[in-house]
Formats: C-alpha cells, structure tokens, sequence
C-alpha cells in the first residue's frame, strides 16, 4: 500500500464522456483519455481494508486481485499490474467497459464516501498491456491430443477456449454468426466497445491456436452426432438468446422489433456490411423502447445516433429510489435509479407503464396504447383511468431474455434443464450427457459479461480435469 492516506487525498475521478452534440453523430467510444497521473491517485484511493470485498464472490464473480493491482497503477508498476489483472480474467478489456461495476458497489470505502474507481483502472491497465506490446500469445507446453468443441463465441466460450488451449487441447469454437464474439460482437453497439477491441484478443487467441469456424450452426449445418464422435467433450456456452416476448395485439405490425434484431443490424452497418434484410432505422422517426435496462439503453443510444425525431423508454416496473435503498445494503449491488450515457443524451423515462396493443395502418404500427400500473404482492394492478395512446414510428422490444433456446442443439443432446429453464449441470459444469458441459448465460440465465467470463474459466477446469481422469492425456511436445 503506497499511500496509507490516499482516500483521504484524492477524491474519485473519472474520465469525462465526449460532449453529447459531437457523440452523437460518430459511432466512437464514449469517453476520452485520462491521464496517467490521475490514474495513479486513484490507485492511490485504495485502502488497506483488511478484507477486500471488492474482490469477493458479490463483488466481483472472476475475484480479481483489485487491491494489488491498484497499488501497482499508483506505483508506476504498469506490466506487473497487467500480469496480475490477467491471473483471473481473461478479457478485462471486455469487463473495463462493459460489467456495471459490482466491485465498486462493495468497495469498503463506498460504505461512507466514493468508492474507488476500479473499472477505470481495469480497462486502462490492459490498454496499456496491448499498446506497449506486452499482451502476447501463451503457447501450451504439450499437446495432449484431446478435442474440444464450444458452440458459442460469447465471452464464456471465449475464455474457455483460451483455457483449454493453453493446458495443451485442440480447441475449435463454433460460432453460427459470419463473425466471432457472439454479443460482444452483434449486441454491444460501437459506441460502447469498438471492435478492434474484440478483434485484437482474437488475434491472439488465433494464435495460441484457438480454431474459429463461422456460419456454422451447429445441430443444423453439424449434427450433434458427428459432433459427440469427433470430439472428447463438448462445451454449451450459446447464451440465452430467447427474448421476452409482448404478446398483445398488433405485434406483427412492421416497426415493432426485437432490440437484438435492431443492434445487430446497426452493428453489421458500422462494420461495413450491406444489409439484406428490410432495414430498421430510427432516422425522422417516433421511438418507443419497452424495457429499462442496458439493452433498452443500448437501442436509445443508437436511436440518437441514427437522428430519431424522439425517444421514450418505458419500464414496467416502479421507479427505482435516487440512492441505495435499505433492501440492499452494502457490499450487494444496489437498488437505485441509474442513468446512462444514453439517457444523458435525450429521452422521455416513464414507469410502471404497461403496454396493452399497438395498432396501425397499411400494416405499419403507428399507435401504442398502453396504462399506468400499481405494483403490490407481486403482481401489477391497472390504475383506472390512466390509459393512453402514443403516436409512433418504431418500437423496440428491450424486456430481457427467458433463458437459452432449447429447439434444435439442446433438445438433440438431451440435456436436462432447471426449474428456470436453463441447462442443468454438476460441480464441474457437466450437463446430464456425459462429455457434453455448459457455462455462462446457457447455465445461469441472462447475467453479466463477468459471470460469463468467470463461468468459462471454471467450465474448462472441469472439462481439463474430465479429460485427465477419463481420457489420458499424451506428453507430446506442442
């Protein structure tokens, strides 16, 4: 600890986001440098807390070393920092700019005052690593001969592959997608990560001899027998793509979407592609989003970027309180309101809204009809007299996912579900098949980057130690 007295010196500080009148028209990160100087105050602001929970299961799923590499920022220590923020992430490039940050809601110093800018840090460390070259290709010290396939390219998938690479396996990733990285790749809009940041650690990976094969749908274009055949274990980490639905009238109207069905092709455009489908842009147009969480905000802030006319957000729930309320206390995340970059750019919040129908002409929605609801004992109560009707343009369906899609690969395998819905497994991710594991959101539901990461790490120490125990592994030189 270099600077008992940190907390006390320094107050939080963070890198300002670029002005909202010239974001808005790029589709560029968010943020602009912080320099190097006040990097190190904030390392400084970490405190000899005797127990770190910032670094615990609630606060942090992979449970980086956070107070040591915070000392070593402050230190100037910049490659030791990187070595140890690599000891438990893989990608912390990923987790910088995109996790929420639950190891800054159980900073020890957040009790009464500005917990320590942790997430900061984290993405400026690794930018570092890769700027000045340090980030380099770990190659395996045998090959064992053994072969994994993954279906999945998202960050479990991921960071399993790179692993199971490095205890010595062939690793090949199946990703049904013409590009690798799952929603990393399709669903995080540029302005939050832009690709080059994915396309840098796939380098990589590429070479430490993770294989990739796109367009590749596995239980459609591979069947799952010749799949179990070719392979000594099989890893699920697909995600939990299935979408909460809105089933009321008018929803096959044309400009009512799903929000991955929107980010997707705003991505695919930043990336250059021609889009072949009917193109959904928010250009003149009247927004509505259904659902207030990251998803409806990642839609509002490509809505903006896309020159919408307006925008509102609708959320079903209750409005959060301004602060922590009690029902969560420190160290677990807590219930407050939260507002975006995107919402700091424009837009209409409104909750305990339900949406009833949509209605149109010509085939095309131009209407929202909806009421104000009551939450109590669980359940939303209409409140009499607060109907009303919205003109609009174009709704985006952003109300969260159910759980992995089960028609198709997982059905074909067999594998046995929770009382979510999710794929069961055991203490070392394996499903009810044998060799076959799962990981990520396929095992836990919908969740954050960090469990995903966390999750693919653990599942591939299970799948290693499966493969030691029940398929004996070569001492071969790689």
């Amino acid at each position: 600890m270099a600077d008992p007295r940190g907390f006390m010196k320094y107050d939080r500080e963070g890198p300002k986001r670029r002005p909202v009148e010239l974001r808005v028209h790029d589709w560029k990160e968010l943020y602009e440098p912080f320099p190097e100087e006040k990097l190190k105050a904030q390392g400084a602001r970490c405190m000899d807390c005797g127990v770190p929970f910032c670094q615990s299961p609630t606060g942090c799923p992979v449970v980086n070393l956070i107070p040591e590499w915070n000392d070593l920022v402050h230190r100037g220590r910049w490659k030791e920092a990187l070595k140890a923020l690599h000891n438990t992430n893989n990608f912390p490039e990923f987790t910088g700019r995109l996790c929420p940050a639950p190891c800054e809601s159980a900073c020890v110093l957040g009790i009464n005052s500005d917990p320590v800018s942790i997430r900061v840090l984290e993405w400026n460390i690794i930018d570092r690593g890769f700027d000045e070259g340090w980030v380099e290709p770990i190659l395996p010290v045998v090959a064992t001969g053994k072969k994994v396939a993954i279906i999945g390219s998202g960050p479990a998938g991921l960071a399993a592959a790179q692993q199971l690479v490095r205890e010595g396996h062939t690793v090949t990733v199946y990703e049904k997608a013409d590009r690798i990285g799952g929603l990393l790749r399709y669903g995080i809009p540029d302005f939050k990560m832009e690709k080059w940041v994915l396309d840098r650690r796939l380098d990589q990976m590429s070479k430490e001899g993770v294989r990739f094969e796109t367009n590749v749908n596995v239980g459609v274009d591979l069947d799952v027998q010749t799949l179990q055949r070719e392979f000594d274990a099989v890893l699920l980490s697909l995600g939990a793509e299935q979408p909460r639905e809105l089933p009321v009238p008018g929803r096959e109207l044309k400009g009512v979407h799903l929000a991955m069905e929107y980010l997707t092709q705003q991505n695919k455009r930043v990336a250059g592609d021609t889009i072949r489908d009917e193109p959904i842009s928010a250009k003149g147009k009247r927004v509505v989003i259904i659902g207030g969480g990251d998803t409806g905000s990642d839609c509002l802030g490509t809505a903006h970027r896309q020159d919408c006319l307006e925008a509102h957000q609708f959320e079903l729930l209750p409005e959060p309180p301004p602060n922590r309320d009690s029902s969560t206390p420190w160290p677990f995340w807590p219930m407050q309101l939260r507002t975006s970059h995107a919402h700091e750019e424009g837009c209409d919040r409104q909750w305990s809204v339900s949406t009833t129908k949509f209605s149109g002409h010509d085939g095309q929605v131009t209407k929202l009809h909806a009421h104000q609801v009551a939450f109590e004992g669980g359940k939303f109560t209409p409140i009499e007299g607060t109907q009303f009707n919205m003109d609009v343009d174009l709704v985006l369906l952003a109300m969260g996912f159910t759980g992995p899609v089960k028609n198709g690969l997982l059905d074909s395998l067999g594998v046995q579900y929770d009382a979510r819905g999710n794929v069961q497994v055991g203490e070392n991710f394996m499903t009810s098949v044998d060799g076959v594991f799962a990981a990520g959101d396929t095992k836990r539901g919908a969740s954050l980057i960090v469990w995903a990461i966390a999750e693919g790490r653990k599942s591939a120490d299970g799948i290693h130690r499966y493969l030691q125990a029940n398929k004996p592994v070569s001492v071969s030189r790689a």
